[in-house]
C-alpha cells in the first residue's frame, strides 16, 4: 500500500535516478521503469507498471524485455499469481558497470577496426610529407583506441 506522504518524494527520487541511468544508454522509459522497479517493495506486473508510469502495456513489455536482456530485471514467480511479475536486480553498480564496460570495449574495437581499414587507404608509395603526417596521426589515434580497450579490459 502506498503512503501518500512519501509518494512525491519517491517520484522525485525515481526521476533523478532515471536521469543517471540514461547515461548508461537506457532509453528514458527504460530508465524510469528500472528506477520504478528498483524502488518497488515487491515485484510488479506489466499492468501495474503501465498504470504507475502512464504508458501502454506494450511499451512496458518492450522495455522490460530490453532490461531483462541487460540482466537488470528478472521474471519472478509467486504462488497463486498467474501474471508475470518482474523485479529489479539489486546489484546496481556491478550490473551497470559490467554493461557499460562491455559497450565501451565493443565500441572501441569497432572504431579501431574501422581505423585500421583506413590505414590501408593511405598510399604508402607516396612519400609526401602530408601523407607521412596523416599516417603518423592515424597511428596515434589507433594507439589511443588500443589503450582505451586495454583500460576497460583491466577494469572488467
Amino acid at each position: 500500500m502506498l503512503d501518500y506522504h512519501t509518494e512525491p518524494t519517491r517520484s522525485k527520487i525515481m526521476n533523478e535516478f532515471a536521469k543517471t541511468l540514461e547515461m548508461f544508454d537506457l532509453t528514458p522509459l527504460e530508465a524510469r521503469l528500472f528506477a520504478y522497479l528498483y524502488l518497488a517493495e515487491k515485484p510488479k506486473t506489466l499492468d501495474e507498471m503501465s498504470e504507475a508510469l502512464g504508458k501502454s502495456k506494450t511499451s512496458m513489455s518492450t522495455s522490460v524485455r530490453s532490461l531483462s536482456d541487460l540482466n537488470l530485471v528478472t521474471l519472478v514467480w509467486k504462488k497463486g499469481v498467474r501474471k508475470d511479475l518482474y523485479q529489479a536486480n539489486s546489484q546496481l553498480f556491478k550490473l551497470f558497470m559490467s554493461s557499460y564496460i562491455n559497450k565501451w570495449i565493443d565500441a572501441t574495437n569497432h572504431r579501431k577496426d574501422a581505423l585500421l581499414e583506413m590505414d590501408t587507404l593511405i598510399d604508402s608509395s607516396d612519400d609526401s610529407e602530408d601523407q607521412s603526417k596523416l599516417n603518423d596521426q592515424l597511428t596515434k589515434i589507433i594507439d589511443f583506441h588500443s589503450q582505451l580497450e586495454s583500460f576497460f579490459r583491466r577494469i572488467k
